[in-house]
């Protein structure tokens, strides 16, 4: 009979299929019916989705939990955030960010948020932001994977040190990187600050993600020099363009000729919708433009999307929740992804796609993988998207990180499932 530190019994996996998972260890070591096995700890799913862990390819916890200091940023505009961040490091310790990320985590945790991609501004001689993150990382790395990005917020070139010392990160450990080609002085400056980053992703064997044309501006077209770059430094597979919000602005000529380039290098797309559509459009009265990238054409030629968070209380923007389901509703409408099929789509974007981004090799619901997984209080993917569910379990690594009690109450709901309402009140015959 087999035995087991921890089953998870009759879960509906994201794909529909019911399945028993066993976990020894750190891995997951059966499923299908195990029927009679023995565990530790048993975990009843029926009638629960169970998913692997949510996933955020974007965000910046050097900035999180610090929303209204030193104040508010008051047009609401990006601008005024990266200048409102400008003050906020010059009077934040290391001490002050190692706690907000902390507990950023631990909420993330609780939302079965377990591996996220972190920018962590390089434009700070003293690189307190780097040392905080670093050691996050450290310290939550039995149940979080974080995996940190060099980012020259001021700009490459622009920041008279920041090239000196987003070298000095990479060299302290950061894992990928980043830039902001669209804020250097020019498009020429900017353009050659991708060659240039993507010349030292090379050389160092590193994956590459830069803030990618985050404009309203339909001439910000540096996604066509990183896909260019991609190609002729071999680079495929390893490159992200995030926010690519220029995207929505352009003409769909250029766009027919920008997405096969983009395929072509392999290049990976994170949008960022809650961040996207507050931030763009400031300019405009109406219409207002809302700046999310072209993400159904872009899976129309074979592009991997994932969906990223970017900010949670922090200068540019107020609100959030560590729910990458909040970050996929948003996503889902404003990109009007409302087929079954696409809203299913928008999903693995939040899981699947976006660890295909940061190449967790370790992640999924398979044996021999990671024992990672969530389990949500709603029937399927589709119903997990619309409700926003409880977390009723998150596992990590083969430990029991977060439970969180059912509400029953919940499941009074119309357009429940059957089967998960007579779970739990059986209906009359």
């Amino acid at each position: 009979m087999a035995s087991f530190d921890i089953l998870v019994k009759n879960g509906t996996l994201p794909d529909g299929t019911v399945s028993d998972i066993g976990i020894t260890g750190r891995t997951i070591a059966a499923m299908g019916d195990l029927s009679g096995a023995e565990a530790g700890t048993t975990i009843d799913a029926t009638g629960d989705l169970v998913s692997p862990p949510f996933v955020d390819p974007h965000f910046h916890m050097d900035a999180t939990l610090s929303y209204g200091t030193p104040r508010i940023n008051a047009s609401g505009t990006l601008l005024e955030g990266i200048a409102l961040w400008n003050e906020l490091k010059q009077i934040v310790t290391v001490d002050e960010m190692v706690a907000r990320a902390l507990d950023y985590c631990d909420w993330a945790v609780s939302m079965g948020l377990l591996a996220i991609r972190s920018h962590v501004d390089t434009c700070d001689d003293t690189l307190k932001g780097v040392e905080a993150l670093l050691e996050v990382r450290e310290r939550v790395k039995d149940h979080i994977d974080l995996q940190l990005v060099a980012f020259p917020q001021d700009g490459l070139y622009r920041d008279p040190t920041a090239r000196a010392n987003t070298l000095r990160a990479l060299d302290m450990g950061v894992d990928v990187v980043g830039g902001i080609p669209h804020f250097e002085r020019t498009m020429q400056d900017g353009a050659a600050s991708v060659r240039d980053l993507c010349e030292i992703a090379a050389e160092r064997g590193l994956l590459v993600d830069l803030h990618c044309d985050e404009t309203d501006d339909p001439l910000s077209r540096h996604i066509e020099t990183l896909a260019s770059e991609t190609c002729r430094l071999g680079l495929q597979g390893r490159v992200a363009g995030s926010h690519l919000t220029s995207m929505h602005s352009m003409d769909n000529y250029y766009v027919s000729k920008l997405l096969p380039l983009m395929a072509e290098a392999q290049i990976a797309a994170i949008p960022n919708p809650l961040i996207n559509i507050t931030l763009q459009g400031r300019h405009d009265t109406f219409p207002k433009r809302r700046g999310l990238t072209r993400v159904k054409e872009m899976h129309a030629h074979g592009i991997t999307v994932g969906w990223g968070q970017d900010c949670v209380r922090d200068p540019w923007y107020s609100l959030g929740t560590a729910d990458m389901l909040d970050v996929a509703f948003m996503g889902l409408h404003v990109a009007q992804m409302t087929s079954p099929q696409e809203m299913q789509r928008c999903f693995d974007m939040a899981t699947t796609e976006s660890a295909r981004i940061m190449h967790l090799e370790d992640y999924g619901l398979a044996v021999g993988k990671a024992a990672s997984l969530v389990v949500l209080d709603a029937g399927d993917a589709i119903e997990a998207l619309r409700l926003r569910p409880d977390r009723l379990c998150v596992i990590s690594k083969g430990r029991v990180v977060s439970r969180k009690a059912r509400n029953d109450a919940r499941l009074s709901l119309p357009g429940r499932p059957s089967s998960v309402r007579r779970r739990h009140t059986p209906a009359p015959d």
